[in-house]
């Protein structure tokens, strides 16, 4: 998954889209989030339950160990790892889900320059990643950052990328954000019950994204309208 996704929609569009039950405690506003091209290091809405409620918080896409400062911070987490590794130890019980309008992917189609290709829910549905950070409490406003846990692509989508982020439907995504759910119910879940390649299309975009600069709704326009084909 290369970095750059999109986040434009409204907080309680995702919200409703992950439709769990409670008070939501709001830290992002009510307005759009407005983010079409969203990059590394940004701020961007991160779900996560804290103290029984559903918060929604601007954290830091990136993170890394305090003792890991040779490298720069991941945006990512390989599933296959994450739960066992050293670099994610910290984090790996703190869940959460990033929830995106879509994600871009470059590809090298022969060109002077790879070719973005956007990618999205086939249905147009807000897209429910599942995530680790370090996150926000109600006693420390500060925080390090969070990863999105990614996999190998399949079907159609290897063409387009070798990783994929770990997308949740609405139950599992509840399930993976409930503190009682165990850490090994929870790597099941990120390692096998993700959605599948046929929930996705993707086309096309301008190489306009490549530029973090630019910003808004044009960037996720289809050039030349060229939606892939790939079977439902």
């Amino acid at each position: 998954m290369c970095g750059r996704l999109s986040q434009y929609r409204g907080i309680h569009d995702f919200v409703a889209a992950l439709s769990m039950p409670g008070a939501l405690i709001n830290n992002v506003g009510d307005q759009p989030l407005g983010r079409y091209n969203a990059a590394p290091t940004m701020q961007l809405a991160l779900l996560h339950v804290a103290d029984d409620k559903l918060h929604a918080d601007a954290v830091r896409w990136g993170w890394r160990p305090h003792w890991a400062t040779n490298r720069a911070a991941p945006i990512n987490a390989r599933v296959e790892k994450v739960a066992h590794g050293p670099f994610f130890r910290q984090i790996w019980p703190h869940r959460a889900i990033c929830p995106i309008d879509n994600w871009f992917e470059w590809v090298d189609e022969g060109g002077p320059k790879k070719q973005p290709y956007l990618i999205r829910h086939r249905d147009g549905s807000p897209i429910l990643c599942a995530s680790i950070g370090q996150l926000p409490t109600p006693n420390q406003g500060e925080h390090d950052g969070f990863v999105i846990i990614t996999a190998d692509s399949a079907g159609g989508m290897v063409d387009i990328h070798d990783r994929r982020p770990v997308v949740l439907a609405p139950d599992l995504a509840r399930e993976w954000l409930d503190l009682a759910t165990p850490k090994e119910r929870a790597e099941q879940i990120a390692l096998h019950q993700g959605e599948p390649a046929e929930a996705f299309e993707w086309f096309k975009v301008s190489p306009s994204v490549g530029n973090v600069r630019n910003q808004g709704p044009e960037l996720i326009e289809p050039r030349a309208l060229e939606i892939s084909k790939n079977p439902p």
